[in-house]
C-alpha cells in the first residue's frame, strides 16, 4: 500500500494527555519512549529528560546532534526551587572580527567552520546529571546506542528536514571539510518517510561519552579527534577551547504576567524577548478575542518592539550593555506600550530562519519537573561533522556581527546571542510546569502565543498549542496560518501588515509541554506541526 505520510487533508484532533507516575514528551515518538523508560526502572525526571534528549541526537539529527548547546529549567521537588542550567558555548580563542574578514566574508556564514561555537550538551547533560540525577550515567545513553548501531525508522517531519537539508548542501558537496558530512547523513540521499537509518559512527562516540561521564569530549580522544580535523580543514576551533569548558548553572529570569510567573533563562538567551513582550502586551490591558485581528495586531507590535531592543542588547551577560532589569522593568513596558496605535509599525528587521531546535519536557511522580532544549541553530548545524564519531556540530556563531559597536559583536571566548529558551510557568511559587516552542527566532513569538492561550483565553494544553499562530519576519512582513481565516488577514493588510497565509506549518515551530493540578496528577501535550508524542505512565 502506497500513501504519502505527509499529506493530512482533513482536521484532526489529538487530545490532552494525563498520567500521575511520570510523562515524557518530544517531538520523536522514540525518544519520548526512551525517557518513559527510565521513568519504569527506577529514575527521576532528569533522567528521563537526558535519555529522550541523548536520543534525539540520534533520532532528529536534522535539528540537534552531539555538537549542539542545550539549555535547561528543573525544578527540584526536594528543594521547592527553580534551577536554570546554560550549556551554550563561546567562540574558538583563534576566532575574532579581523579573521573573519580576511576570509572575504562581511557577515557571519551560516556554515563551515566559522560559526561554529564550543558545543555545550555533553557538559550539560553531565552537569544536569551530576547535580540531579539518579540512574547511571551510562544508562542513560542506552536507547540511544541501540537506535544508532540497530537503526531506527524516520518520522515524516523529520524527513522533510532532511530532504530540505540535501538541498541547502548541496553546493558544498565538493568541499573537503564537508565530506564528513555526506558520507554520514546523505550518502544514501536523504531517507523518505520509513526508511530505516543507522549512524554507527555516532554510536561509537556515544559509547564513549557514556563511559567518560562526556569528559572525553572535552578532554579526551574526542576532543583530540575535533582539534585534529578542525586544524586539517581550516577550522579555528582547539583541544585548549574544549578543555575550558563547562555548563554554567544560572538564576532563572521570572516575570509576573496575569498571576502567573512566567520564567526563562537570562542572556545570552533571548527568552527575555518573550517576557518584554508579555509585559508590554499587559499594560495595554486584557484582549477579549483570542482570534481577533486586534489580538493579533496587538501581539505582533509588542512583539516587535522587543525583538527590535532584544536584537540590540542581548549577547554574552559578560557583554551586555543594558541591565536585564531595565528591559523587564514597568518603565520600559510602559514607554513601549505607549508607541502601539492601530497602525504597523516598521521597526529594524530580524532574521526570519526559523532553525534546528528540539523542545522536550519530562516530570516524574515525585514533584521534579524539566524544560530543555538542545540545538544545532539551522538545520544540520554547520555541516561540518567529525570523521569516526558522527559529531555535527553547530552554527551558533552565525548569530554573531562583525560590527565592532554591536553588543553581539563577534569576540574570543565569547558567547553569542543565543535562539534556544525553555519556559516554566509558576504560580503563588509552586510549578505549574514546563513547556517551550522550538524554532530559531519563532520561539518567544511562540512563547507568547501558547502562554497567552492558557492564561487569558483558558485554552487546555492541547488546544494552546493546536492554536493557528502568526509571525513576524521582520519590517511589516507576518505570516499566518490559515486557520485565522481570511477576514484577520484582510482587516490586518488595511493596517499595514504585510500578510502572507503559509500553509507549511514547520515554520511556526513546534511545541510540547506539562502542567501538573494540585493532586500531582500530569496532563501532557504535543502539536501537530511535529511528529510527537506524549508518553505518560
Amino acid at each position: 500500500m502506497d500513501f504519502d505520510a505527509l499529506s493530512y487533508r482533513y482536521p484532526s484532533r489529538r487530545s490532552v494527555v494525563y498520567g500521575r507516575r511520570g510523562m515524557v514528551c518530544t517531538s520523536q515518538p522514540l525518544a519520548a519512549l526512551a525517557g518513559l523508560d527510565m521513568l519504569k526502572r527506577g529514575g527521576n525526571a532528569v533522567d528521563a529528560i537526558l535519555a529522550a534528549a541523548v536520543s534525539m541526537t540520534v533520532l532528529e539529527p536534522t535539528s540537534n546532534g552531539l555538537g549542539s548547546d542545550a539549555f535547561a529549567i528543573l525544578w527540584d521537588a526536594g528543594t521547592k526551587s527553580l534551577y536554570g542550567l546554560n550549556g551554550s558555548g563561546y567562540a574558538p580563542r583563534a576566532l575574532s572580527v579581523e579573521a573573519v574578514r580576511k576570509t572575504g566574508c562581511t557577515k557571519m556564514p551560516d556554515r563551515g567552520w566559522l560559526p561554529v561555537t564550543v558545543p555545550g550538551a555533553p557538559s550539560a547533560w553531565a552537569e544536569l546529571h551530576r547535580r540531579f540525577g539518579r540512574l547511571p550515567f551510562a544508562e542513560l545513553f542506552e536507547p540511544a546506542i541501540a537506535y544508532a548501531e540497530d537503526g531506527y525508522a524516520v518520522q515524516p517531519v523529520t524527513s522533510l528536514l532532511w530532504q530540505r537539508a540535501e538541498e541547502t548542501f548541496e553546493p558544498y558537496r565538493d568541499e573537503p571539510a564537508f565530506q564528513p558530512f555526506f558520507e554520514t547523513f546523505l550518502q544514501s540521499g536523504a531517507p523518505r518517510p520509513g526508511a530505516v537509518v543507522r549512524l554507527p559512527d555516532h554510536a561509537a562516540a556515544l559509547r564513549k561519552l557514556a563511559a567518560t561521564g562526556c569528559e572525553s569530549f572535552y578532554r579526551g580522544e574526542i576532543a583530540a579527534a575535533i582539534d585534529t580535523f578542525s586544524r586539517r580543514t581550516g577550522g579555528a576551533l582547539r583541544e585548549e577551547d574544549l578543555a575550558a569548558y563547562r555548563a554554567e548553572w544560572v538564576t532563572p529570569v521570572q516575570l509576573r504576567y496575569h498571576g502567573y510567573d512566567v520564567c526563562e533563562l537570562p542572556p545570552n538567551g533571548h527568552g527575555i524577548v518573550a517576557l518584554m513582550a508579555l509585559n508590554i502586551l499587559q499594560k495595554l490591558g486584557r484582549l477579549a478575542d483570542r482570534d481577533a485581528e486586534q489580538t493579533v495586531h496587538r501581539q505582533l507590535e509588542a512583539m516587535k518592539l522587543a525583538f527590535v531592543d532584544g536584537q540590540e542588547y542581548i549577547t554574552d551577560p559578560r557583554a551586555m550593555k543594558m541591565p536585564v532589569a531595565h528591559l523587564l522593568s514597568d518603565a520600559y513596558a510602559a514607554g513601549r506600550a505607549a508607541e502601539i496605535g492601530e497602525a504597523a509599525l516598521l521597526p529594524k528587521p530580524i532574521d526570519p530562519d526559523c532553525g534546528g531546535t528540539v523542545y522536550l519536557c519530562a516530570a516524574d511522580g515525585e514533584g521534579n519537573m524539566v524544560s530543555f532544549i538542545q540545538s544545532n541553530f539551522k538545520g544540520f548545524g554547520s555541516g561540518i561533522v567529525i570523521p569516526g564519531y558522527g559529531i555535527s556540530l553547530n552554527d551558533r556563531g552565525c548569530s554573531f556581527r562583525l560590527d565592532e559597536t554591536a553588543a553581539n559583536v563577534l569576540m574570543p571566548g565569547k558567547k553569542p546571542y543565543h535562539t534556544i529558551i525553555p519556559g516554566f510557568l509558576l504560580k503563588d511559587g509552586a510549578p505549574v510546569g514546563p513547556f517551550g516552542v522550538m524554532g530559531g527566532f519563532m520561539q518567544p513569538q511562540g512563547h507568547v502565543q501558547v502562554l497567552m492561550n492558557l492564561i487569558d483565553y483558558g485554552l487546555n494544553p492541547q488546544e494552546a498549542l493546536d492554536a493557528p499562530r502568526w509571525q513576524w519576519l521582520g519590517g511589516r512582513k507576518i505570516e499566518l496560518e490559515p486557520g485565522f481565516g481570511r477576514a484577520v488577514a484582510d482587516s490586518l493588510r488595511r493596517r499595514g501588515h504585510e500578510v502572507t497565509v503559509n500553509p507549511d506549518a514547520t515554520g511556526f515551530g513546534r511545541g510540547q509541554m506539562i502542567l501538573r493540578n494540585r493532586e500531582g496528577v500530569l496532563a501532557g501535550a504535543t502539536e501537530p506541526r511535529a511528529d510527537g508524542m506524549v508518553a505518560a505512565w
